[in-house]
């Protein structure tokens, strides 16, 4: 009996927790402003499928091609609400947000929200990565990944950084 009420109090933090998720950046770029300057700082960007369409690639009408919209390289975070490896990286990716600020936008597709879209592209696992290049067809990556593993991606492959070794 103990162990049903303990498995019980541990399942309804679990779920407290998790239902605290916030969409308020959902339809706009979200921004802080530096105390020291007034420079803005990126946060991920939330997407629904329409605002994929607009702002990453439209593959419905455009099936058999690939075409980025962005104006700046991105990453695009396939994941869940309840994934634990999702919620490892969504700190990372906060950091990589501000870190990169004006190179790159790191959008994030909520997977139990967007089924459609995450069925467009074959998402099975997640937390699933997709790193999109200017003028170059996009790569990805799944499970969690490193700090620093995102970071030689975005140098080597989104930005094209040549790394001093």
């Amino acid at each position: 009996m103990k162990k049903i009420i303990f498995a019980s109090l541990l399942l309804a933090t679990t779920l407290s927790a998790c239902a605290g998720t916030t969409k308020e950046n959902n339809k706009e770029i979200k921004t802080e402003t530096n105390n020291n300057s007034k420079e803005k700082i990126m946060t991920p960007i939330h997407l629904t499928k329409a605002e994929f369409l607009s702002k990453v690639a439209n593959f419905e009408a455009n099936p058999t091609e690939w075409k980025y919209l962005g104006d700046k390289p991105c990453i695009i975070d396939f994941y869940a609400d309840w994934c634990q490896p999702c919620k490892s990286i969504a700190p990372i990716l906060e950091e990589l947000a501000k870190e990169y600020s004006g190179e790159i936008y790191i959008y994030k597709v909520n997977t139990e929200e967007e089924q459609e879209l995450a069925g467009a592209f074959g998402i099975r696992s997640i937390p699933t990565i997709l790193f999109c290049p200017m003028g170059e067809a996009p790569q990805m990556a799944q499970g969690a990944l490193p700090k620093e593993t995102f970071k030689q991606a975005i140098n080597d492959v989104l930005l094209k950084k040549v790394s001093a070794k």
